[in-house]
């Protein structure tokens, strides 16, 4: 859990500061004192350039195709940070010549070190230098739709701690437009009637359209009045506190909705493990959790209409459809298996001699998984004569790819054939490799195209080569 912390705070850590260098932002901070964040209540703004920073260095101005950071003295840019995603939008300004405008997209802002907020985009047009006065516009829809999954995000967190305990701490969020992802310590996983109960009470909370209040007090002060911090994180001694109705008090500096109700609607998909003792919920808000919704609607009818059933049949008649899928597949794997081992004892009795070793090639049907080519040499090697060395090579093709499989018996292994030597003597000729123990071994090869049926008489020629220099040496003298 620790080493899960460390990495994630390293890996922001470099997110933060991209390619510069930490020094550049502590100088531009230095010489202007910190920027003032206007987000809580604006969403645009005038402001001053009071720095530029392209390819990790500070510069005078930036011009059309640049990717460039901006820093300004006032912004209503939201930096990412507390779990909430980063705001985007435009930054626009005279330029620096007569009639020459200069814009640039933000698709990224952040805050390297504290006090400094950054605003990461490319420069679209005109030219943009230190000191120009500029006009900021965030992404208004991204902006409500992030405030929205933030909420959401207190409001599940407030709803498993009543239904899980204090033990459930947030372990880490984001919240992104449309979803958000709530981590939280657990034991173990949360029963699917926690999550549903959850659930119905934070759309309950919605239904009764609570205020949403926002405040700064002191640390001490929050803490008595019950605030929730998030674990790990250092506080100063004034915080904000962010509350929803007398339901939800956490402290937080991210953006947040006027009221529950604006929410709309909030669906938790589901939960899982991250990681020891941490689980994660994840859940769509308002716009698209109805989306999502409907599309289950959807597909609720259409089963529906499929299996000729009522809504609230669907879970019986669609497990008995299941359970007669499987016995049917059972019945074909029988069949299957049946089919491929009923000529065994036939070709067990035509086996091809070897100087002294009886040798038997067969390719079963296309399609044969690997399971089957084995159980079917296996057979083979089970009804040949116990008193005289056997060899079984059995290929089977299966999407285009083949399969060997290869078998040797007591007697075979005695005067030294092996199962192991033998099939990497059959797969090299399939262009693959192979390998296994000295009673049965598999390979395989590469597709095979058109020439499969020569590639795997070549298989079946080079086991019998072998076959032919172990038995043949034998009989030398």
């Amino acid at each position: 859990m620790t080493e899960q912390r460390q990495r994630a705070k390293a890996d922001a850590a470099g997110k933060k500061t991209g390619n510069a260098d930490i020094s550049v932002f502590a100088r531009v901070l230095e010489e202007s004192g910190g920027i003032t964040f206007t987000g809580y209540d604006e969403v645009t703004g005038s402001a001053t350039v009071i720095g530029l920073i392209a390819d990790g260095a500070g510069v005078p101005a930036a011009g059309a195709g640049t990717a460039v950071e901006v820093i300004l003295d006032r912004t209503p840019f939201y930096a990412e940070g507390g779990g909430q995603l980063a705001d985007n939008g435009v930054i626009t300004a005279s330029g620096s010549g007569p009639g020459v405008a200069a814009r640039i997209e933000i698709t990224d802002v952040q805050a390297p070190v504290p006090g400094l907020i950054v605003h990461r985009g490319t420069v679209t047009a005109g030219e943009i230098v230190v000191g120009a006065p500029v006009y900021a516009e965030i992404d208004v829809e991204r902006r409500r739709a992030i405030s929205r999954s933030h909420t959401a995000t207190h409001l599940v967190h407030r709803a498993f701690r009543g239904a899980l305990g204090e033990s459930a701490a947030q372990a880490g969020s984001e919240n992104a437009p449309g979803r958000f992802r709530f981590d939280f310590t657990a034991m173990g996983a949360v029963p699917a009637s926690v999550l549903s109960a959850a659930e119905e009470e934070v759309n309950q909370v919605l239904i009764n359209d609570l205020e949403v209040h926002a405040f700064h007090t002191s640390i001490d002060q929050a803490r008595a009045m019950g605030a929730l911090a998030l674990f790990g994180e250092k506080y100063g001694d004034t915080v904000r506190v962010v509350e929803v109705g007398d339901y939800s008090r956490e402290l937080c500096g991210g953006t947040h909705v006027a009221r529950s109700g604006n929410l709309g609607l909030v669906k938790i998909l589901g939960e899982s493990s991250i990681g020891s003792g941490v689980r994660r919920v994840e859940a769509l808000v308002g716009i698209d959790a109805f989306n999502f919704l409907a599309r289950e609607s959807v597909l609720v009818s259409q089963l529906t209409e499929q299996v000729k059933a009522r809504r609230e049949e669907l879970p019986e008649r669609i497990a008995g459809v299941i359970s007669r899928l499987r016995d049917a597949e059972r019945d074909l794997e029988r069949l299957r298996s049946a089919q491929l081992l009923g000529g065994a004892a036939a070709l067990a009795a035509d086996a091809e001699d070897i100087y002294g070793a009886g040798y038997i090639a067969h390719r079963v049907p296309d399609g044969t998984g690997a399971d089957g080519i084995r159980k079917v040499a296996l057979d083979i090697r089970g009804r040949m004569p116990a008193e005289q060395p056997g060899v079984v090579a059995v290929i089977g093709v299966s999407d285009g790819r083949p399969t060997v499989v290869v078998a040797v018996n007591d007697a075979g292994r005695a005067r030294g054939l092996r199962a192991g030597a033998l099939v990497l003597a059959a797969a090299g000729a399939l262009g693959g490799r192979g390998g296994g123990k000295d009673d049965v071994a598999q390979g395989g090869g590469a597709p095979l195209g058109d020439r499969a049926d020569d590639v795997i008489d070549g298989s079946f020629g080079a086991v019998r080569a072998l076959i032919s220099d172990i038995m043949g040496a034998g009989t030398v003298g």
